[in-house]
């Protein structure tokens, strides 16, 4: 099989010192128990894989092939399978594994299990032609959904649905949404279909007119506060000083899910932006059931996915341009022809 590997973090990437290199390996063709093998058709590009590459998140394993939103057909299922079968077509994300008996487990929160295990940082991901995933840990997938459009579902799509349940917001509410990449593009879509009204800050024009046609009631840059105040909001954008921009446009009672795995830095800011049981939560991770919620709400929708579709050998280009702010939509690698 044919893999991008990250062996070495760098902050710059060039095209002499890349962040990812081409390997070739032997054919992940042996599942352990519990497990299956995917022959990966597309695997999405996400701003943690960039992460990863450029240090801000310190790897777990070195080297690791990075990606998290692999789509695929099973091509081997290991001993104690029963619920695959070679040729069906299964996903696999973020969250790759937990203990199952812990307190967090038993909760029915194993997104916060201590042992878990991470798809693309603890284990090998999808920037490759096969991929080895917990045959429990792996989605079906909504039908009306093609390979590449699949892929931006399987983290954008959970985790921007789970932000959405963290902030609380209700069905009507008044939502914002600050930053606008591939993750608020498909929380729109779900926060539209609750019937709430969605203001979106963003830097970017043509992000700002997209927004306003997935729907936005108003989409302007952070310099200018939403006209109102808000019942809640998921920051996408790896900054503090979105996340404080999110809190001081909210209503009393109202929270902040910040949609993050790392954040520059969150600077001073005054108590009486906190106060009045205004909130801020960190969003970590998903649950299986988050992720059967959101593939079924996506079908019901239907959620719409825009991608920018790369080789698999292009993925620091992918990366370089997502880095870039070049990506409209989600960048997806395609293994067609990769071996």
């Amino acid at each position: 099989m044919n893999c991008m590997v990250l062996e070495n973090p760098t902050k710059h990437a060039t095209d002499e010192v890349p962040w990812l290199v081409l390997r070739e390996r032997a054919h992940e063709d042996a599942p352990g128990p519990g497990e299956i093998v995917l022959d990966v058709t597309a695997c999405g590009v996400c701003r943690t894989d960039l992460q990863l590459c450029q240090g801000d998140v310190p790897l777990r394993r070195r080297p690791v092939v990075p990606g998290h939103q692999i789509v695929g057909r099973v091509a081997a299922v290991g001993e104690g399978v029963a619920d695959w079968r070679v040729g069906d077509r299964a996903g696999g994300a973020w969250l790759g594994g937990s203990c199952g008996v812990c307190a967090r487990c038993a909760e029915g929160r194993e997104n916060l299990c201590e042992r878990a295990e991470f798809t693309g940082w603890d284990r090998d991901g999808g920037y490759a032609t096969r991929a080895r995933l917990r045959a429990d840990f792996a989605f079906r997938l909504p039908d009306g959904f093609d390979d590449m459009a699949a892929a931006p579902l399987l983290c954008g799509g959970i985790i921007g649905y789970r932000a959405l349940k963290v902030s609380g917001i209700r069905p009507g509410g008044r939502l914002g949404l600050f930053g606008f990449g591939a993750s608020a593009l498909l929380a729109i879509q779900v926060a539209v279909h609750w019937g709430c009204e969605v203001y979106v800050c963003t830097r970017n024009r043509d992000e700002q007119a997209r927004a306003r046609a997935l729907g936005a009631v108003w989409a302007k840059g952070y310099d200018e506060a939403p006209p109102v105040r808000l019942d809640a909001a998921v920051t996408f954008a790896p900054s503090g000083d979105v996340v404080v921009a999110a809190l001081r446009a909210l209503e009393r009672g109202g929270a902040v899910a910040i949609n993050a795995i790392h954040l520059d830095r969150i600077p001073a800011f005054s108590y009486d932006d906190l106060w009045w049981e205004r909130s801020l939560h960190s969003v970590a991770n998903f649950t299986r059931q988050d992720a059967r919620e959101f593939l079924q709400l996506a079908a019901d929708i239907p959620v719409r996915t825009a991608t920018a579709v790369y080789p698999l050998a292009e993925a620091n280009r992918a990366l370089a341009d997502l880095a870039r702010g070049d990506v409209r939509g989600a960048a997806v690698l395609q293994m067609s022809g990769c071996g």
